[in-house]
């Protein structure tokens, strides 16, 4: 296979031993990011009784940089700053939650911290701003990922304008992401059982991974102060669920949507060719709402000889776009025709791709606009059956998208979201 790079056929080499840079177009030079390492803690079950519950966000962000220092390390100033996602930063996770973690780890008290919220794409955000900086030249090296635990605080507690300013609400046709999901699959004619199909291969894959140890490379089991195991496999899966399963769950955004006045009357208001608004999701082809984080090492080529670590892949390109905030989650088409475009690269140059699953019309969506085989398509099952930790999530697939293509040889990877109030945000990575 072969990647279109302007004038030049063919794959770069790997980077000499001195960092490789690239003239601007205005004369300026860029310096390649590469990921050094990725890691995740399991995912808990986001609410009372799971394991992750007792675990404040501080500490799983802790935990998670302290693994990423031990694994590679990292000694004194050794990155220019952790930059990390979440979503809903009031309580235990606001107030600069990046700087907290870095400040109750063991890494040096001089790496400020910085904390990013673009709502479930926070943690690919957080990669993306650390390998533009990179690539900019403002630093050596980043750790970049994210965290939420949506047990301990939950979703929309901080309020969101959007959601409940009507100045802004009515003027952007607001509904819930589960109404626009809905949306999405009358405009493009999916049906439930298309939506839980996927959801079901979701689980078997998800099962699959982990019966073949898929994500071994990439979990940090959490611990207790004791050091006994909390948690060291995602604990939402259910392996077992069957079609007559899910055909048994009632349509979960019918009755918000069909209540009065309604939100499927706001909906045709901004759609009017529609007739109805078809509800065919339910919590079993939806994204689990678990806890869960995740973290990226990204740094340049000195950093890499300086420590001793050799490069997993260089981030090629990083996208994100705005998009219609009613239906809302169809970000990931734009966004991925806008990086293929800003990259030089055609959708047949991406050998894997991760689509966040966090509603299965998202990923059915995507695949019908770009005709991608489902087999190239979250290989290792996604949120459906694992969780959608929103902060974390980003950070997640990047890692995920990276283990698989070096478990299958595989070069080139396209990781995307979807983001609430219409937004979408992308990813390219390329093994080296």
């Amino acid at each position: 296979m072969k990647i279109s790079r302007g004038g030049s056929g063919g794959r770069e080499a790997p980077p000499a031993v001195s960092a490789r840079r690239r003239t601007g177009d205005l004369g300026g030079t860029m310096t390649d990011a590469f990921i050094y390492d990725a890691a995740r803690t399991p995912r808990g079950k986001g609410r009372a009784d799971g394991s992750l519950h007792e675990v404040t966000s501080l500490a799983l962000s802790a935990r998670l940089l302290n693994a990423v220092k031990a694994r590679n390390g990292l000694e004194g100033h050794a990155v220019e700053d952790v930059i990390w996602g979440n979503v809903t930063q009031v309580k235990e996770q606001g107030g600069c939650l990046a700087r907290s973690a870095v400040l109750a780890s063991d890494l040096d008290e001089r790496i400020p911290g910085l904390s990013i919220n673009r709502f479930c794409a926070s943690g690919m955000e957080a990669v993306n701003l650390a390998a533009n900086q990179i690539r900019g030249g403002a630093g050596q090296a980043y750790i970049a990922g994210g965290v939420e635990m949506m047990g301990r605080v939950a979703m929309g507690s901080d309020g969101a304008a959007i959601a409940v300013d009507p100045s802004l609400a009515m003027k952007s046709y607001f509904v819930p992401q589960g109404i626009s999901a809905d949306i999405i699959a009358t405009e493009y004619g999916f049906t439930r059982a298309d939506a839980d199909a996927l959801a079901l291969e979701s689980q078997r894959r998800a099962a699959q991974a982990w019966e073949e140890g898929r994500f071994a490379k990439s979990i940090v089991p959490v611990l207790d102060q004791n050091g006994l195991t909390i948690l060291d496999r995602d604990e939402y899966m259910r392996p077992g669920t069957t079609a007559d399963d899910l055909a048994k769950l009632k349509p979960a955004f019918k009755e918000m949507g069909e209540m009065m006045p309604g939100f499927d009357k706001v909906a045709l208001l901004k759609y009017p060719h529609l007739t109805h608004i078809d509800h065919i999701h339910h919590a079993g082809n939806s994204s689990g709402i678990v806890d869960g984080a995740a973290a990226v090492l990204i740094g340049n080529a000195e950093f890499g000889r300086a420590h001793g670590l050799k490069p997993r892949a260089r981030i090629r390109a990083t996208a994100k776009i705005g998009t219609d905030p009613t239906i809302m989650l169809t970000g990931p088409v734009p966004v991925t025709e806008k990086i293929l475009k800003d990259s030089g690269m055609a959708i047949g140059d991406i050998d894997l791709f991760e689509v966040n699953e966090a509603f299965a019309s998202v990923v059915l969506r995507f695949m019908q606009a770009f005709d991608v085989d489902h087999a190239k398509v979250n290989v290792n099952g996604g949120s459906i059956a694992m969780g959608h930790p929103l902060g974390a999530t980003g950070a997640i697939i990047i890692g995920t998208l990276l283990d698989e293509l070096e478990r299958q040889d595989k070069q080139v990877g396209l990781a995307t979201l979807c983001i609430a109030s219409g937004m979408g945000a992308a990813t390219i990575i390329e093994r080296v």
